[in-house]
């Protein structure tokens, strides 16, 4: 069933929005975000950091281009994950501030799946250099 216009706009004002107008809206929302987490988040500017490292040494790893591919896709791989985490944190905390099992839960979680974005990141690398 499609919705109609005033559906849409029940869900959100900003659901209207279509062609290069979206497209614009879209990529500077994007770069709020990445400036948000890089001025808030600790953990993600320390993996940029890494990132900033370890994608150019990636360039220079005795690989094909596969092997490059899959060096490059697990450190940004890492970045994905912790702006995720960092999104899913930020909604918890503006819900509620109060300690509770499900927003203790949530934050745990999101923190698991960043940790198995770095290990991850540890086995790919570790395999292209000397599996």
């Amino acid at each position: 069933m499609e919705p109609n216009a005033d559906t849409k706009h029940a869900e959100s004002p900003f659901k209207g929005k279509t062609g290069l107008r979206r497209i614009w809206n879209a990529f500077r929302y994007s770069l709020d975000g990445l400036r948000a987490a890089l001025r808030h988040e600790d953990a993600f500017r320390q993996e940029c950091l890494l990132a900033i490292v370890l994608i150019p040494a990636a360039f220079f790893v005795p690989t094909d281009g596969t092997g490059k591919a899959l060096l490059i896709g697990s450190t940004l791989l890492v970045l994905v994950v912790e702006l995720l985490n960092s999104a899913i944190e930020a909604t918890v905390d503006r819900v509620s501030l109060e300690h509770h099992q499900l927003a203790k839960r949530a934050k745990d979680i999101g923190s698991a799946a960043v940790l198995i974005a770095l290990l991850n990141l540890a086995l790919v690398w570790g395999l292209v250099l000397f599996g």
